[in-house]
């Protein structure tokens, strides 16, 4: 079960790169750190009333891709493996970069996601 999500997800995001001329790499960053953690902040911007940490989001992105507007990809590849080294710490528990990924990129936020719905609903 563990490496069909990884396959699903990683196939998903290849797919998205070859849909819009991105690299792996590219859609990966863009997808985990804007735009997961940019839904995160629109629906905690929606329980708190105020656009706080959406637009605190933007920004550092904006500041993002202005500073790397000529070496974006390259700025990507070095993010996804500083990601990847990130992942494979946790190996010294037992796990692998597969495990890893999957309960930190898929089963962790699959629980934020769980605790912003269950406080828009509340």
């Amino acid at each position: 079960m563990i490496k069909q999500t990884f396959a699903v997800v990683a196939n998903s995001l290849l797919l998205i790169g070859k849909k819009t001329g991105l690299t792996y790499n590219e859609v990966n960053i863009l997808v985990y750190y804007l735009l997961i953690p940019l839904s995160w902040s629109v629906m905690f911007d929606c329980w708190i009333g105020l656009p706080i940490t959406s637009a605190a989001l933007m920004c550092v992105w904006i500041g993002i891709f202005i500073a790397t507007r000529h070496t974006f990809r390259e700025w990507c590849d070095q993010a996804f493996q500083d990601s990847v080294n990130f992942l494979n710490w946790f190996n010294r528990w037992g796990g692998n970069y597969v495990l890893n990924s999957v309960i930190i990129c898929v089963l962790l936020p699959l629980l934020v996601y769980g605790v912003l719905i269950w406080l828009l609903l509340r």
